[in-house]
């Protein structure tokens, strides 16, 4: 087996792609928030969070790569570089980016083949979907909350892939921020304002309960709540930039939006 032979996964696309890509035997620890895919969590060691990590513990598996995401995990990825570990840190938020995600995880464990294959499936998968959205006259707007209390608004690939399904994001000028603090709400009536078709609801570490939403002040008359238009999605499924996002993710918001495109098109 080539190098390297010893990969930690700090975030679950990484793990995710690994397995799809055939390659899990590489992987010797893990996020302890991953849950895809489930066999994952029974047989790889925990020995990370998002922005927190057991350091002692990855040195003692003595990985050859340790692999991450975002400047959320800079603090970890500078102290293991202290110790002489190499870390590989993606740091992509679109849908392009996940693709290249795949394809360069894919190169560095000379599995270029199997990851191109597993990408040009993903982009045949969207541009068949475009194909068809592409010729609707009746497009929702859709409104994704990634948290409330501060509201905010969907991140970069989640928009983009409300787009190729048919809906048009009312938060599409947030998603380029990459941090949830630049996508934050200040004022929840200016979701009202907006009249969003569509509510989608996506919390980490958190069940979004779309009954409740029109108990908000002021909620009750927008149109995805007076037309009980309201729905959740996982935050596995969508806000993990990875195989995921590309698969369930976006099955689950096209069925959302085309049954509601078929609604109001007769």
């Amino acid at each position: 087996m080539n190098w390297p032979q010893r990969i930690i996964c700090m975030t679950e696309e990484t793990v995710e792609t690994l397995y799809l890509l055939g390659e899990q035997d590489r992987i010797v620890g893990i996020s302890g928030f991953t849950v895809r895919p489930p066999e994952a969590r029974k047989e790889k060691p925990k020995v990370s969070a998002f922005t927190s990590a057991k350091i002692p513990k990855i040195l003692d598996l003595k990985p050859d790569l340790v692999l991450g995401f975002s400047d959320l995990q800079a603090d970890i990825a500078a102290e293991l570089i202290k110790h002489g570990v190499e870390v590989y840190i993606f740091n992509h938020r679109t849908v392009g980016g996940i693709l290249r995600m795949i394809r360069t995880l894919g190169r560095l464990v000379d599995a270029a083949d199997a990851a191109d294959s597993l990408a040009r499936s993903y982009e045949k998968k969207i541009e068949t979907i475009k194909q068809e959205t592409t010729q609707w006259k009746n497009r929702p707007k859709v409104f994704f909350e990634e948290w409330y209390n501060p509201t905010i608004s969907g991140i970069g690939w989640v928009s983009e892939l409300i787009e190729i399904c048919g809906g048009i994001d009312c938060y599409a000028e947030n998603a380029k921020h990459q941090g949830g603090k630049d996508r934050i709400i200040a004022d929840p009536m200016d979701v009202v304002a907006k009249a969003p078709d569509i509510i989608i609801g996506s919390w980490c570490g958190r069940r979004f309960h779309p009954e409740k939403v029109g108990e908000r002040e002021g909620w009750s008359h927008v149109p995805a709540v007076r037309n009980q238009e309201v729905y959740e999605i996982k935050s596995a499924v969508i806000l993990q930039p990875g195989p995921a996002a590309l698969t369930e993710g976006i099955d689950q918001l096209f069925t959302i939006i085309e049954n509601w495109h078929k609604a109001h098109s007769e």
